[in-house]
């Protein structure tokens, strides 16, 4: 045979067709009469001889897996055992049937024992192992006591049967003696005793070779009718040639011959970690002995039926034998019973220690246990659960689940409820739980609380075949729920004022903004106290934490009850309002926030034996003023777009208390669209700022400062300007903006630098010209300051005595201790200080005296009132008469008409400068201006020139 067709034929095909032809092979030679009783016991020699061959061959495989491949289920070879013992049993025929063959057709009896006959009883034995080995046998002797009571009153059961409807006939005709008799009934009797005892063998097979053991229990069974039937043939006096029970024996031999090709049943090979509960390993997969249940009783019934129908219907009544069988059967199977009471007794007082158990359980844990039936009617209730809900056993046995549970949550319960019984009707497995619901609601307490829990729901079934119940274990979590509350209280809520916090503020402004689409009727405002920072700098974080829970009572003690008041951050505060949308709306919030700002700035805050006074600056903005309101219309409320305008309106309030704070504080500033586009515009140039200080885009202009009395210039003031592309960017547009984002100081050190290399050219061109440059407090207070100034004039070469540097009043007051200690330095160094915008009320006239001061410059609005108003011409005549008796210089700016150039020069004021005088130009057009100005001195002397502009 070729590969090719060894891979089309299964392996399997051949011995079934070798079982086959042999089968009809013998069928034809039995009906055609071939050979007689030689043909029939060759053909008994070749079945069992075949059989041998293909089970001893299979035994010996390495692997135990039949020649096709298919997997076995029982890993390990359990069932190589059982081939082997089925092939021993197999081969000790073919020697029996072979010798028989060989004596020309020996007939088996218990009479005439011969060798043959004895390779028959060891075939018979070696079978029965075969069933036996592989089964796990039992180390109880109980259960080995009652494995022998079950197989005697079976096998005395079927002997009784056989003898009442076969046997007691012929032994009557054949006059034999009972002993002689008995032995012509050795090979049925042992027959009998074998299938009985090899039951419960084969009912316990593991999964998987339980086919291969009913083939061999079967083959077992075909031989014994088979034996039965000779039996009967050769004492009823028959023919043996026509011996139908060769047919019998052929067709036990030929499945033991197909049984190590059916190969086990397939199983899917399993993980061992994934092997059900319960089960073993597979190679661990054993079987086990199970007893034949009701199958003796039932035999010994039918036997015991049948011997009484006999009595009274036969003519010799029972024998003795008879008697003595089913009398010993009947005591034996008594005495089992007695066993199974026992063990019944047993079972049944393990099951109240269980019962026992669990109550003792129930009542030790804190969970409430209760026992209901099918409807959810209380019929057991455990002592947790009286201790957790307060109720007696008489209010809570016999009442319906569904009184204790929440109406709002009940609906909800009994759906999932009704679905879990709807997935298994049938109820619990006897004496155990199945699936378990798990579904929380609140159930109500003997004083009418509702408390929440989380409840677990099982089907249960009780001792003494009751019906299904339920079983449920419920959790009291009502410290978890108070628990939960405590950690939603402290994330939404202030510690230290116990307002809600920023995050609980954000989420309320867009809950009650998704109820009014329009925003009519909702504004925020936005508190800020005023200097608290000094506060926690002079009394420490302790005491300004006391200013802020007493700001706090404060707000929340002023607003109404639907209100939101809550701490933003630091020591800022915020206030939602709701009120209805009419034309007082905007007028009630103005005056709510008119009272907080009184209530938080009127009374001192008291702070152990201190009292602190504070201001505050308050902002308004109402929903609706938020960009893109308008525009939005009657469009749906988005969650996008509510955010958006939640976080709008909130940005306008905040924006509305910068201006407050800006303008000095104490006040309550109302949001204007220009407010955001003013900030969007600084957030603007100071990005631009950067990229124009990088792109040099700034340039420095001059303005000259004369001398009243002879027009000659003395000095001029450096101007910084940004020329963005061809636009001029007005300095007071970018000022502020570089001087909070931190530029003023290396855009300052730029300045100073281009300045002093500019008028260092002049003087060295013999223009003896000074120059004054501005500085703020923050360049001032800028590390290496004092350096910085005294590299730029090495740097330069301008002397020090031709440098002034103008400071703000503030400067000097504010903080005076590292300003003025810095200023004097540098007037070490040879610089000189002078004061700008003097008289604007930042610092006495006392301390004139007291500050490195030597020159003051009068503020324009002091020189803009001249000639028209008697106070600021008098005040200005008295500051240049100060300035003179303290040998202060003054000059006064903003000089723009004639007459107030005529009043300054009759005060006796030194130096000026204006529009009137000399707009800021570039340093090309002051060189011009100071040529033709030395030029005119030359040609005429000492009369002054006009003044130029």
């Amino acid at each position: 045979m070729s590969g090719d067709y060894a891979r089309r034929v299964p392996p399997r095909a051949l011995p079934v067709a070798m079982a086959a032809v042999v089968g009809v092979l013998y069928a034809i030679g039995s009906l055609l009469g071939w050979g007689g009783r030689a043909f029939i016991a060759w053909a008994e020699v070749g079945a069992a001889g075949a059989a041998a061959v293909s089970l001893l061959l299979s035994a010996r495989r390495p692997d135990g897996i039949p020649a096709d491949g298919a997997p076995d289920a029982l890993s390990g070879g359990l069932w190589r055992a059982s081939w082997r013992w089925y092939g021993i049993a197999a081969a000790s025929w073919f020697l029996g049937a072979l010798g028989s063959a060989l004596s020309d057709g020996h007939a088996r009896s218990a009479l005439s024992l011969s060798v043959p006959d004895l390779f028959y009883l060891f075939a018979l034995v070696a079978l029965v192992v075969g069933l036996v080995a592989p089964i796990r046998l039992p180390r109880d002797t109980g259960v080995w006591l009652r494995y022998a009571a079950d197989t005697y009153v079976c096998a005395c059961a079927l002997f009784v049967l056989g003898w009442v409807a076969v046997f007691g006939t012929l032994y009557h005709r054949s006059g034999e003696s009972p002993s002689a008799f008995l032995l012509e009934l050795l090979y049925p009797l042992i027959d009998i005793v074998f299938i009985c005892g090899a039951l419960p063998f084969v009912l316990g097979a593991a999964r998987g070779g339980r086919r291969l053991a009913w083939m061999g229990y079967g083959a077992l069974t075909a031989i014994a009718v088979a034996d039965i039937v000779t039996t009967f043939v050769r004492l009823d006096g028959g023919d043996q040639a026509g011996d139908p029970s060769d047919i019998l024996r052929l067709a036990g031999l030929l499945l033991l011959l197909l049984a190590p090709w059916t190969g086990p049943a397939a199983e899917p090979d399993l993980p061992v970690d994934d092997v059900p509960e319960g089960e073993a390993a597979p190679e661990e997969r054993c079987g086990r002995m199970i007893g034949p249940g009701l199958a003796p009783a039932a035999v010994a019934a039918a036997a015991g039926l049948f011997i009484a129908g006999h009595s009274v219907t036969g003519e010799n009544g029972l024998e003795p034998g008879i008697s003595i069988a089913a009398g010993s059967a009947a005591l034996v199977l008594i005495a089992r019973l007695a066993g199974l009471l026992r063990e019944n007794d047993a079972l049944r007082r393990a099951v109240v220690t269980g019962e026992e158990h669990f109550r003792a359980l129930s009542e030790s844990i804190n969970d409430a246990v209760l026992i209901c039936d099918m409807d959810a009617t209380v019929q057991y209730a455990s002592a947790g659960a009286l201790r957790t809900y307060r109720y007696t056993p008489d209010e809570l046995l016999g009442r319906p689940l569904s009184e204790l549970i929440h109406p709002e949550d009940l609906p909800r319960v009994q759906d999932v409820f009704t679905e879990f019984l709807d997935d298994d009707p049938s109820g619990a497995r006897p004496g155990g739980l199945q699936d378990a619901l798990r579904v929380s609601f609140r159930v109500r307490a003997a004083d009418g609380t509702w408390l929440p829990t989380e409840s677990t729901i099982s089907r249960y079934s009780g001792t003494d075949g009751a019906p299904a119940r339920l079983l449920v274990t419920t959790r009291d979590l009502s410290e978890q729920a108070a628990l939960q509350r405590q950690v939603a209280h402290l994330t939404f809520h202030d510690g230290l004022t116990g307002l809600p916090n920023r995050s609980y503020f954000e989420e309320r402004v867009r809950e009650v903004l998704s109820r009014h689409p329009s925003g009519g009727g909702v504004a925020v405002v936005f508190v800020d106290l005023d200097g608290f920072t000094a506060v926690n700098d002079s009394d420490g974080h302790a005491a300004g934490d006391q200013v802020l829970a007493q700001a706090a009572r404060r707000l929340r003690a002023n607003v109404q009850a639907d209100d939101t008041v809550a701490r933003w951050g630091g020591d800022e505060f915020a206030v939602l309002v709701q009120l209805p949308p009419d034309d007082r709306e905007t007028r009630a919030t103005v005056e709510l926030a008119g009272r907080l700002l009184r209530v938080l700035s009127a009374d001192p805050y008291q702070v152990g034996d201190k009292h602190i006074v504070l201001t505050a600056s308050v902002g308004i903005a109402f929903a609706g003023d938020e960009e893109g309101a308008e525009s939005a219309g009657g469009a749906p409320v988005t969650a996008r777009r509510l955010r958006r305008t939640a976080a709008d309106l909130m940005r306008n309030g905040d924006l509305a208390m910068a201006r407050a704070k800006e303008l000095g504080g104490g006040r309550v500033e109302v949001y204007a669209p220009h407010m955001h586009a003013d900030v969007v515009r600084r957030l603007e140039l100071g990005s631009d700022l950067q990229r124009a200080l990088a792109e040099e885009q700034f340039a420095v202009e001059f303005q000259p400062v004369v001398d009243l009395a002879t027009s000659r210039v003395t000095g001029v003031e450096a101007l910084l300007r940004w020329w963005r592309g061809s636009e001029a960017v007005p300095p007071e547009e970018f000022i502020g903006p570089a001087e909070e984002s931190g530029l003023m100081v290396p855009l300052g050190g730029w300045v100073l630098r281009e300045a002093c290399r500019e008028v260092a050219r002049w003087r060295r061109d013999s223009w003896a010209v000074g120059l004054s440059v501005n500085f703020t407090a923050r360049q001032i207070a800028a590390p290496r300051f004092v350096e910085s100034v005294a590299a730029a004039l090495e740097e330069t070469g301008l002397p020090p005595h031709a440098l002034t540097l103008e400071v703000r009043e503030e400067v000097l007051v504010e903080d005076a201790g590292q300003n003025v200690e810095r200023l004097v330095e540098l007037r070490d160094l040879g610089v000189r200080l002078a004061i700008d915008d003097f008289g604007t009320g930042y610092a006495s006239l006392a301390y004139l005296g007291q500050l490195p001061v030597d020159i003051i410059k009068i503020d324009p609005s002091f020189v803009a009132g001249l000639g028209s108003d008697e106070t600021l011409t008098l005040l200005t005549r008295t500051i240049v008469r100060l300035g003179s008796d303290l040998g202060l210089t003054v000059v006064a700016e903003g000089i723009e008409r004639p007459e107030q150039l005529e009043l300054l020069r009759e005060m006796g004021c030194p130096r000026g400068q204006g529009f009137l005088v000399a707009r800021p130009m570039a340093a090309e057009r002051v060189e011009s201006l100071v040529r033709t100005n030395l030029e005119g001195r030359a040609l005429s002397g000492d009369v002054p020139l006009p003044l130029p502009g």
